[in-house]
């Protein structure tokens, strides 16, 4: 019996997979507990219209994430710090700095464990930050930070 899967089952498949099982594993198991529905006809023309809604919706989404990447490429940040001689700061500058900073400056709510800082930093300079907007979807920001 052809059946489609409404949940994840280990060992058995993924949410939306159509797979042949046995009618009394399907018609004592699978379906009774709501794991499965038959793969009728019409059950299998609504699970293509609603796989590619799902596809439609994601791909408008990585969209709108490049428009954002786009926009906050264009963006910097200056950061006023106190600092020492050779150009140490007193302190460093961390990613929820940087978030904080996006907030108050443009507006812009951004996840600090989304800023990728391999290190706080802690000199004056210009910096680039990669800020992960989206899986595979990525921004570049300069953050120049100046001395008080």
């Amino acid at each position: 019996m052809k059946v489609i899967l409404l949940k994840d089952i280990k060992g058995t498949g993924k949410k939306g997979d159509i797979i042949n099982t046995s009618d009394g594993h399907a018609r004592n198991y699978l379906i009774p507990r709501k794991f499965a529905m038959e793969a009728t006809e019409s059950n299998l023309r609504e699970l293509n219209f609603k796989k590619a809604n799902i596809e439609k919706s994601k791909k408008d989404e990585l969209e709108n994430a490049k428009a954002f990447a786009k926009e906050l490429s264009e963006k910097k940040i200056e950061i006023f710090t106190k600092a020492g001689e050779g150009g140490k700061l007193f302190g460093s500058i961390t990613s929820k700095d940087l978030a904080n900073e996006m907030k108050n400056k443009y507006n812009i709510d951004i996840d600090k464990k989304k800023i990728v800082l391999k290190n706080p930093i802690k000199e004056i300079g210009t910096f680039d930050v990669e800020i992960k907007v989206y899986p595979k979807v990525k921004a570049n920001i300069k953050v120049i930070i100046i001395p008080e």
